[in-house]
């Protein structure tokens, strides 16, 4: 295997801050130096670490991911956090926008007694990872727009709905870091004009599939987060956010 002091200073000098760490995950997902060779060359070249060695870290889990994937946040952690805080053993479980499945498997994965999981996504790519993420846990996975992809079998019966919807303005899709703009999927980051149009229609169609005194959690920004409340608030739903300064991480949960 190529030496690893060459491999840092490769990354160092395309701009990796980590570059110790990262170049000791490429020598472990690297079956030869040739393999090497082209995960360093894909991860010089910009993409995300992740993508490049096939998994993310995510609540204690290696969850698969891959090129084309939306790439869990450890901010959104402390969603999960939150959810296994409400939730009985055995809950009925919703990553509704689940991309790679990442939100409802650390749910799955801490609850007592498991979940019934189920996870629903419009991009197939994503659904892709997702079913094989959240397998372990027994999960089902639905692919379509937002609720017209699940079973009428689950109406009235989800009582922890988990999202992280698409949140930034289209206008602020350019500021974000070169590895989510030209990486990840726009379905996964624009979240239209003020950022919210995916979390207005998952407001307005929560009622009838949560039960009742179930929950909805979905990851906000602080500066957005009384936008997202007032939508879940115009649903009907009891509404709270929550937020956590160490991951700098902010959940509005409503409540039926």
């Amino acid at each position: 295997m190529r030496h690893l002091t060459s491999l840092v200073e490769s990354l160092r000098a395309a701009g990796c801050v980590f570059a110790e760490e990262e170049a000791e995950l490429l020598t472990g997902a690297a079956r030869d130096d040739g393999h090497l060779a082209e995960l360093l060359a894909r991860r010089v070249g910009g993409e995300p670490l992740e993508h490049v060695v096939g998994w993310a870290e995510f609540c204690g889990l290696r969850l698969e991911v891959g090129a084309g994937a939306f790439v869990p946040r450890r901010r959104t952690e402390f969603l999960v956090q939150e959810a296994v805080e409400l939730a009985r053993p055995g809950a009925v479980v919703l990553d509704l926008c689940c991309g790679v499945g990442a939100l409802g498997a650390a749910v799955a994965s801490q609850l007592p007694g498991g979940a019934e999981l189920h996870a629903a996504d419009i991009d197939p790519a994503a659904l892709a990872y997702a079913r094989r993420n959240v397998a372990p846990y027994g999960g089902r996975v639905w692919e379509g727009d937002l609720y017209a992809a699940l079973p009428e079998s689950l109406k009235g019966r989800v009582e922890l709905l988990v999202v992280n919807a698409p949140y930034v303005p289209t206008q602020e899709i350019g500021l974000m870091p070169s590895e989510a703009r030209e990486h990840e999927p726009l379905v996964s980051l624009d979240g239209g004009a003020d950022g919210l149009d995916v979390h207005r229609r998952i407001a307005a169609g929560a009622v009838p599939w949560l039960a009742p005194g179930g929950h909805l959690l979905i990851e906000t920004s602080a500066r957005q987060s009384p936008s997202t409340a007032s939508a879940l608030a115009s649903a009907g739903l009891a509404v709270r956010a929550v937020t956590s300064e160490e991951l700098y991480a902010t959940v509005v949960i409503g409540t039926a």
